[in-house]
Order: C-alpha cells, then sequence, then structure tokens
C-alpha cells in the first residue's frame, strides 16, 4: 500500500478566501457568523450564519462560467485554483490520466433550485434556463473541475449530509493508496445559504439564533456556514520526487452507519469509527494529540461526541485536545469536513491548536479540553478528524505530520 501526501490546499469560507487569511482568524478565533444577506431573510426566523460575504462572481470567472456555475461549484474551483498552485503540479500526459476527483456536497446547487423554483412558483414563468440542471447537478463541480485541469482518472461526488467531504477524502485517500490514482484532488463544497436552504432547517428546529457554542452549557443549536475546501492528495513517492513541500500525511481512515435513526447520532458508532481510523493508521491513541471534532452545537451531538472520544481513547482522553472550529465558520454541512482539515494541518504544521470559541459555561457531559475560546501553541504528531451526519453516518480521518 502506498503512502498518501498532501500537497496542496486551497479554502473559501466565511473567515477568508484562501488558506493563510483562514489560518489567521483561526489564530485569532475570530467568528464569521454574522447576519444573514440574501433575498426574503426577513422571512425566516434564524437570520444568522458564516456567510462568505460580498461574493462577486464576476471577479473569478467569465459570464459564460457563471451561467454554468452554481455557488457550490464557483467556491470549489477558487479553492481547487489555490490546492493546485500550492501543489505545483501540472496534469498533462500520464499524470492527467492517472488524476482524478472525489469531492462532497450535501445539497449542490441549492442556489439555482431556489432561483428556479421561484421563476416558476413565484413569478410564474414557464421556461427556465436551459442550463439548470447541469449547473444544479451534484456532481457539477467535480466535473467542472476534471475539465478544468484535464483529469481523466477516477471523477465523482458524494453525497452522505455532513460527512459528505470526509467520506470523499477518505474515498481519495483509498484510490492513491491503492494505486488506482497517482493524484487526487478531493474536498468538498456547499452553498446552501440562501432563503429555501435556511428555511429548510429552521423545520429541524436544531438551529441558534444567536450562536454556535459547541460544547458549552449553554449552548443552543448549529449555525450554518457555506464555503470549500480541496486538497491535493498525492502518492508519497511522486511527492518526494518531484520535489514537493508534504503539508502532512493522510494515515487512516474508517467510516460506519449506525442503522439506528435517522437523525440522533450514536455514541457506539462514532467510537467504532473513531476507532476504526486509527487502526487504519496503524497507530495507538496515545499517538493523537488533536480532534478536530464534529461538535454542531446541539446537546445530541455534543455529549455523544465526548463520550464515543472518552470511550475510544480511555485514560488518554484526559490528554486530548478537541475543538470545532464550526464556532467560527458554521456548519457546512456537506462541505465542512473539508474546511475543519485545514485546521488538523494548521495543528500539525504550526504547533496551533484552533479553539472552540463561544465558550461559556462546563458541560459536564462533555469534560474534555475542548480548547476553550483561545487558540494554544502544542506540538503534536497526529490528529483525527470527525464528521457524523444524519442518517447515522460516520466517516473520521487520521492525519500525520510529514
Amino acid at each position: 500500500m502506498r503512502r498518501v501526501a498532501i500537497t496542496g490546499m486551497g479554502t473559501v469560507n466565511a473567515l477568508g478566501r484562501d488558506v493563510p487569511s483562514t489560518f489567521e482568524a483561526m489564530r485569532e478565533g475570530r467568528c464569521g457568523i454574522g447576519p444573514l444577506d440574501f433575498r426574503d431573510v426577513d422571512r425566516l426566523a434564524v437570520r444568522i450564519g458564516g456567510q462568505v460575504r460580498d461574493w462577486e462572481p464576476e471577479t473569478y470567472f467569465n459570464r459564460q462560467q457563471i451561467v454554468l456555475y452554481d455557488k457550490f461549484t464557483q467556491f470549489t474551483l477558487l479553492a481547487a485554483r489555490e490546492a493546485v498552485g500550492q501543489s505545483g503540479l501540472v496534469f498533462d500526459g500520464e499524470l492527467g490520466l492517472r488524476a482524478g476527483v472525489v469531492l462532497g456536497t450535501a445539497a449542490g446547487g441549492m442556489n439555482t433550485w431556489d432561483e428556479n423554483y421561484r421563476t416558476v412558483y413565484e413569478e410564474g414563468k414557464n421556461r427556465v434556463h436551459p442550463f439548470v440542471v447541469p449547473k444544479l447537478m451534484n456532481n457539477a463541480a467535480a466535473s467542472h473541475l476534471s475539465m478544468e485541469y484535464g483529469l481523466m482518472g477516477p471523477s465523482f461526488t458524494v453525497a452522505t449530509a455532513c460527512a459528505s467531504s470526509n467520506h470523499a477524502m477518505g474515498m481519495a485517500f483509498n484510490m492513491v493508496r491503492s494505486g488506482a490514482a497517482t493524484v487526487m484532488l478531493t474536498g468538498g463544497s456547499e452553498a446552501m445559504l440562501c432563503f429555501g436552504g435556511v428555511k429548510a432547517w429552521e423545520g429541524l428546529r436544531v438551529m441558534s439564533k444567536d450562536a454556535c457554542r459547541p460544547f458549552s452549557a449553554t449552548r443552543n443549536g448549529m449555525v450554518q456556514g457555506e464555503g470549500a475546501g480541496v486538497f491535493v492528495f498525492e502518492d508519497w513517492e511522486h511527492a518526494v520526487a518531484r520535489g514537493a513541500d508534504i503539508l502532512a500525511e493522510v494515515v487512516g481512515f474508517s467510516m460506519s452507519a449506525d442503522a439506528q435513526d435517522i437523525v440522533m447520532p450514536s455514541a457506539i458508532g462514532a467510537e467504532r469509527t473513531i476507532t476504526g481510523a486509527m487502526l487504519d493508521a496503524h497507530m495507538r491513541p496515545e499517538e493523537f494529540g488533536y480532534i478536530n471534532a464534529h461538535g454542531t452545537g446541539t446537546a445530541a451531538n455534543d455529549k455523544t461526541e465526548c463520550a464515543a472520544v472518552a470511550h475510544a481513547f480511555g485514560h488518554h482522553a484526559d490528554r486530548l485536545m478537541i475543538s470545532s472550529t464550526k464556532s467560527m465558520h458554521g456548519h457546512l454541512i456537506g462541505g465542512t469536513g473539508a474546511v475543519e482539515l485545514l485546521a488538523c494541518i494548521m495543528a500539525l504544521r504550526d504547533g496551533i491548536i484552533a479553539p472552540t470559541i463561544g465558550y461559556e459555561e462546563p458541560d459536564p457531559e462533555c469534560a474534555l479540553d475542548v480548547v476553550p475560546n483561545e487558540a494554544r501553541e502544542a506540538k503534536v504528531g497526529a490528529v483525527l478528524s470527525n464528521a457524523f451526519a444524519f442518517g447515522g453516518l460516520n466517516a473520521v480521518i487520521a492525519l500525520r505530520k510529514a
């Protein structure tokens, strides 16, 4: 089995439109959550989110491209430009045949759905643009990314709600590790912050109206975000041979299904997946120093995840740092794991642990070191990134310092 290196990373999210600005915000514990700004927001009960402010697609794409690109695709392509640029790869000749794309998203072109439902139902028009279907389909971002760089290997999209990005990155990891591909662009994106997207989530009654406070006794729900994260996963020997700067090593991945409830998480399922990622990495619990938690800020998720971590790590759980960056950038649903992997790489490379901001009061059922409110300097050799989705779908990735 081949080793897998990360040689590029890129992002667009509420904290920044590139990796350096996102890292700076995470180090400062800055909150990207604020008042939402889009059509009919006054009809919503929840009016906050981790929105990418002042987004003007004309800055990055021409008119012909914008006709084809929903916002989730736009976010993906911009993040990919940063990641591929950092990697230094050019996908010509044999490499183009040995490279592919696996991305995660839950809703795909939600903005396109929203706009065209208005066109038909609210405005009473009988026709929509002929490119509506290719614009809204969940695989649009993956397909456009493959065309942008001439990636002719395996290319597809994974949709597993809040675990979509972790499942996608796990699939990409396994493809490179097995030798099925030399390079995979992977990660995920989401752009659900529109009237229809937020209104649908309001119906679940799990949304906060003021802030995301994971693990705090005063938490009152999750907050949605939007954006993308894209990474270059590359065969280790290929990366070394060309002198690439290796950002981190992907060493393990595990996934499971609770097979119990469509919305309530299972501590047993989460624990099995955490343990599975460590076993896949052939590493002991004591070798891990940080976990980027799923940490949504809902009572059901936070308590379940803390119980799972405590059981999976035993006595070492008291020495672990575990934080939720959703407190800063919001919950990007299918794209969230990709943005959160950035915090894992920052921990490994820079020795900076991103905080859980908004923390006010300890919760006895979340009695772990949640890195409250302020970033922390700490040397860690290995980290985990957790994702636990509606449908009882769990995906955990393990990284090691390069």
